[in-house]
């Protein structure tokens, strides 16, 4: 028998959003691990508050929302916040009731300025980290370190001299996006800055690449599981790579012997000599002409599998930039971008944990 269309809708509903979500959903291992986390972040989160006033957004929520513009790749907070209105899915991961109000997105963004600071979202970061040590799923021997440039949100028409005002240079076409004759300029670092975000820096990866406007984020990647054990994001320059790379592995140093990975950029003699000095074995790709590792470093088998593994970390650096959506960030300024890139490979992070079976459901 043909079942007649009912148009007219209940006012009332019985079902709870926990009950409509299905049990095996992705989502809902990870909501365990991001739960634990907020619940031990919870001090630093009072800190960003007043004790008085009216009160504000719940951080957890905010923290939870940011998540999940990450995860589905929602590239703005307009498209994020009317998500969350009528998705049954969303407003549960947040902790929204069906019939709980969802803030305006300007009160979103000014509230997310405050929280994806640098500190927060390394404290965010490295609970993740405590949890899939705890689970023992990394490893405290070998290691992955590699760069990759993140594009700044800011145009190469911003990129002026030092001294020169906005708006003051050749121009033509007129209206608010003008045309500019770049042709015959020289322009660098030393002497032109972007108006728009003065931390970004000219920068091309190899020869014969364009150069952009970027910033360098850099992961030291550990290699059983392929999870993200540190980070760091800097302006671009030429040395920005093994700098920040020996920094993130004097993080991990210890008593005993490491290794660590890493592409011909980083096979230098200042490099090699550095992480020898802290008791690591350099893995790096050897050179042709020049390299940094000899014989008594390639005849180990251990050298081969480190080379093998450490394409890895370009899985991370994919994620980050196609899911994630930071192949063009939408901040400016380091410290956001900083806040931005940490907190997303704490995404990664809770994906990888969740793929691996570690999550328990909430």
């Amino acid at each position: 028998m043909r079942g007649r269309e009912t148009t007219q809708q209940g006012f009332f509903s019985y079902i709870s959003p926990e009950q409509r979500v299905p049990k095996n959903h992705p989502l809902r291992p990870m909501l365990g691990l991001v739960n634990k986390t907020l619940k031990d972040l919870s001090p630093i989160l009072s800190k960003l508050y007043s004790h008085t006033g009216r009160p504000s957004i719940p951080p957890e929520m905010l923290l939870r929302a940011t998540l999940l513009q990450i995860l589905y790749s929602i590239r703005s907070e307009r498209l994020l916040v009317e998500q969350i209105d009528y998705n049954i899915l969303f407003r549960w991961f947040v902790g929204l009731s069906l019939d709980e109000p969802v803030w305006d997105h300007s009160s979103f963004t000014t509230n997310r300025d405050r929280l994806l600071n640098t500190e927060m979202a390394e404290a965010f970061f490295y609970n993740v980290r405590q949890q899939a040590e705890t689970a023992q799923l990394l490893s405290d021997e070998h290691f992955t370190v590699d760069g990759t440039l993140i594009a700044a949100w800011a145009s190469m028409k911003s990129f002026v001299a030092i001294e020169q005002k906005p708006g003051t240079g050749e121009s033509s076409g007129g209206g608010r996006n003008n045309d500019v004759d770049f042709r015959g300029q020289k322009r660098c670092n030393e002497t032109h800055r972007s108006t728009t975000d003065p931390d970004a820096r000219l920068y091309r990866k190899a020869a014969g690449q364009e150069s952009k406007l970027c910033y360098l984020g850099h992961v030291l990647m550990e290699n059983r599981n392929g999870l993200a054990v540190d980070c760091r994001l800097t302006t671009a320059n030429g040395t920005a790579e093994r700098t920040a790379a020996i920094d993130m592995v004097h993080q991990v140093a210890g008593s005993q012997r490491i290794t660590i990975g890493g592409d011909k950029a980083y096979n230098t003699a200042d490099f090699a000599a550095s992480l020898r000095s802290m008791n690591a074995t350099p893995h790096v790709a050897q050179k042709v002409k020049g390299s940094a590792i000899d014989g008594r470093t390639l005849r180990h088998a251990g050298y081969a599998v480190s080379q093998r593994v450490r394409k890895r970390v370009e899985e991370i650096f994919g994620w980050l930039k196609t899911i994630a959506g930071l192949r063009k960030v939408q901040v400016r300024g380091l410290p956001k971008v900083t806040g931005l890139f940490t907190f997303a490979l704490a995404a990664y992070n809770l994906v990888r944990m969740r793929n691996l079976g570690v999550a328990a459901s909430p």
